[in-house]
């Protein structure tokens, strides 16, 4: 539903409980910090350009994302995704 004032569509968010790979998160808030974003606005952003096979990001965000990459040591790459396998924190 859009609302008459703004035209930006009204939804209806929820919590949820997701674990991802700590080195793609410090990137992921790092881009959002950038951005301007929350962490959740980012990942409905790419996700809804996902959905319709569309690139989420810019060449000028890509080198950013590059440069976050670097700073947090983030060597995953498309490849790896459904092959992570998850270990035990020395923190347990």
């Amino acid at each position: 539903m859009k609302t008459k004032t703004t035209g930006r569509k009204r939804v209806e968010r929820v919590q949820v409980g997701a674990r991802m790979e700590k080195s793609l998160v410090k990137v992921l808030r790092g881009l959002a910090d950038y951005l301007d974003l929350s962490l959740g606005d980012l990942l409905e952003g790419i996700t809804l350009h996902a959905l319709e096979g569309k690139a989420p990001f810019s060449a000028e965000t890509l080198a950013h994302v590059k440069r976050f990459k670097t700073v947090h040591g983030m060597t995953l790459t498309a490849k790896d995704s459904h092959q992570l396998v998850e270990v035990r924190s020395a923190r347990r």
